[in-house]
């Protein structure tokens, strides 16, 4: 390096460098600085060129060098702090970026880029709200600045308060009508709404705006999804990876795409990408495990991927509670529930009818909602709790430490591996017992989940291995269903004037398997002038229907053999099974509250033995309902049920006559029954703890 003679580089040599820079000669404006750091070392502009240079040129460590010599040399300028804070933030040295961001306002308090800075860094690190604060900062002193809304936009919609976000992320599109991005958001947060033909139209703008828009694809994809286009969704998906390969978030919908049509093992390849690409992304490991459950299970597979889970969310778990202030003694035992399904939901439908039966005299019950969409049944059910407190916008740290402080006695998770759980909150250990129950059917691999609540049918102790919790089996059905709130009479077997059978099953598509269509098919030739009923939201679409007719044919079923039909209003879809004479639940994932629906029609249900928790739970309805001779060992005795049954008519209409009377009085839908059981498991659970705890 040469000596330096004097302190400040000659004027022709400093407009040069402006000149070069300024103009985008950047190759010519780095040799320059280069050589002007070199000869002159302690002269602040060049050393603030070569920053900026090689931070945009993606060389951070270098970049960093440069930039914390300007600070050295310049502690007073706002700006070499600002532009040292970006180069932190991008290497990922978050506290710092914080503190420089931090130290670029105290020098100057108006500088909205600094503001807006530090609410990405803020945002980077969870901090939610205090990013919040800063945005609002940055636009107070800037009114016009995009970026700023359209980050504050992102963090709303991060703490669930969609009303807000949805205004900001309009007032960024209002100010830059072409801001694909702000579209591309406004459409993942309109249909995570459900506000499905709105999300779909902002995502193809926002494609249109910018077609190389990655994310606007994969966005596009989410909302085709629910509108039950998933080959578009398919197409979307793929589209996004061929435009960034490295997206993990593309790859995880790809995966739920492919699970939804049944291609489960394409699905499981998809879900492992985008973990090798993101290690933490904590939602598709969820996505990985509830395939598994629900499809090929192998109990040592699932576990060894429960551990991965588990591994992806340590990082964001400090010191788990070890003391809790809860009553030893109570005169009723605090029970909280997490779920993001309070509404119309399967686990909504197995709940209300359940929560109304509680003895307040013995439980006192805490809801802890993940979810801000609410429907008639949260209406009708918020009453049966003492506090619903909304989990919604909090970090997983916010949420243990708040059920922590509500002394719950026994916390209970409703979700597993579905959507909107909030496991990691489970892991923090907020409550001395913790368990899982009702809206999955596999261990959650969580260890500070002590229990999982099943019957002697799904959850056998034979099958303990399966799962990290131990089993606590209810003495019947660990399910209770409520009701369908609608008037609607069991109509005579449609048997008897059709001429024939009708065989249904309304689950999803996804369930019907190669060895499913199989099997069906073979019943369908083994009883002439039968007929095979499916209903599902995927049927609306011809291609998917066409399919079906396609798959069906291969085993020499004609489309007459079929009839297929989209979604209806909750009270048309129960009518249809006054249409159906015997259902027939799919394997080895079979139907829950379909089923349920079915028997409560007077619609019997044919199901298969299985060999883990969710292959057993036709196997639980049946002998919780009276039907346990409708469980069949094995695929050929399936059949010859089917046969049997479908050649006695008069036992079908006798059978179907008193069958709703008979499943109402049943375990299955007996909620008082079912209330007294839960209310001495829970403290049963608890005289356990306290004896533990007493003996230690």
């Amino acid at each position: 390096m040469s000596k330096e003679t004097t302190t400040i580089p000659p004027q022709q040599e400093l407009d040069s460098l402006l000149e070069h820079y300024q103009n985008g000669r950047h190759e010519d404006a780095e040799k320059l600085a280069i050589l002007l750091t070199e000869q002159f070392q302690n002269h602040p502009l060049s050393w603030k060129v070569l920053a900026i240079l090689l931070s945009q040129t993606g060389r951070l460590n270098e970049a960093l060098v440069a930039g914390e010599k300007l600070v050295s040399l310049t502690p007073d300028d706002a700006e070499a702090h600002y532009n040292l804070s970006i180069t932190l933030k991008w290497i990922g040295r978050m506290e710092e970026a914080e503190i420089s961001c931090k130290q670029a306002i105290a020098l100057k308090p108006d500088y909205a880029e600094a503001h807006n800075n530090l609410g990405n860094t803020q945002h980077s690190t969870g901090k939610m709200r205090e990013a919040e604060v800063s945005y609002n900062k940055a636009i107070a002193l800037k009114l016009d600045y995009v970026q700023a809304y359209y980050s504050l936009g992102v963090t709303l919609n991060d703490l669930d308060r969609k009303g807000e976000a949805e205004l900001i992320y309009n007032k960024a599109i209002a100010l830059n009508p072409d801001y694909a991005e702000a579209h591309s958001n406004l459409g993942d947060l309109l249909q995570e709404s459900y506000r499905l033909e709105e999300a779909e139209a902002s995502c193809r703008k926002a494609i249109s705006l910018k077609p190389d828009l990655a994310e606007a694809h994969n966005n596009l994809a989410l909302t085709l999804q629910k509108k039950d286009k998933l080959e578009e969704a398919e197409a979307s998906c793929r589209q996004a990876i061929s435009l960034k390969p490295d997206l993990a978030e593309a790859h995880n919908n790809l995966g739920n795409t492919l699970n939804s049509f049944g291609r489960l093992e394409e699905a499981e390849t998809s879900f492992k990408k985008a973990i090798a690409l993101k290690p933490d992304f904590t939602d598709c490991h969820s996505n990985l495990l509830f395939s598994q459950s629900s499809s090929n299970f192998e109990h040592t597979r699932y576990l060894k991927d429960a551990l991965g889970y588990v591994e992806s969310i340590k990082k964001g778990i400090g010191p788990r509670f070890s003391e809790w202030s809860c009553v030893r003694e109570p005169e009723r035992l605090r029970i909280g529930l997490v779920s993001g399904d309070f509404r119309n939901h399967p686990v909504g439908f197995f709940l209300e009818g359940v929560l109304a039966q509680f003895n307040s005299a013995s439980l006192e019950l805490y809801a802890y909602p993940t979810s801000p969409i609410e429907n008639e049944l949260t209406a009708r059910i918020k009453p049966y709790f003492s506090f619903w407190s909304p989990l919604c916008g909090k970090s997983d740290k916010e949420a243990a430490e708040l059920i922590h402080n509500d002394n719950i006695h026994i916390l209970i998770d409703l979700s597993g591996h579905t959507a909107r759980n909030r496991l990691p909150i489970f892991a923090w250990k907020p409550a001395p017992i913790q368990v899982s129950w009702l809206g999955y059917w596999a261990s959650s691999g969580v260890p500070e989940i002590d229990y999982i609540l099943g019957d002697p049918f799904v959850t056998p102790y034979d099958e303990a291995v399966h799962f990290t919790e131990k089993i606590w089996q209810l003495p019947e059905s660990y399910l209770c269903f409520t009701e369908p709130n609608v008037g609607l009479e069991v109509m005579p077997l449609p048997a008897l004037s059709t001429g024939g059978i009708t065989f249904g099953c309304f689950n999803k598509l996804s369930k019907m398997t190669d060895e499913v269509v199989s099997l069906r098919a073979r019943i369908l030739h083994a009883t002439p002038g039968s007929k095979l009923f499916l209903k599902d939201n995927q049927l609306q679409e011809k291609s998917v229907r066409n399919k079906v007719l396609s798959r069906f044919a291969a085993h020499g079923i004609v489309a007459d053999q079929l009839i297929l039909e989209g979604p209806s209003p909750r009270a048309e879809y129960l009518a249809c099974y006054n249409r159906v004479d015997i259902a027939l639940s799919p394997y080895p994932y079979g139907g829950g509250t379909t089923s349920a629906e079915g028997l409560w029609m007077g619609v019997p249900v044919l199901t298969k033995r299985g060999d883990h928790f969710l292959s057993h739970l036709g196997e639980s309805i049946a002998h919780n309902t009276g039907l346990s001779d409708w469980i069949a060992a094995d695929e050929d005795e399936y059949i010859a049920k089917a046969v049997k049954f479908s050649s006695d008519l008069d036992g079908l209409m006798k059978l179907r006559a008193g069958l709703r009377a008979q499943v109402l009085a049943s375990p299955l839908f007996d909620a008082a029954r079912f209330a007294a059981h839960f209310e001495e498991a829970v403290w049963s659970m608890w005289s356990k703890w306290k004896e533990t705890k007493s003996s230690q």
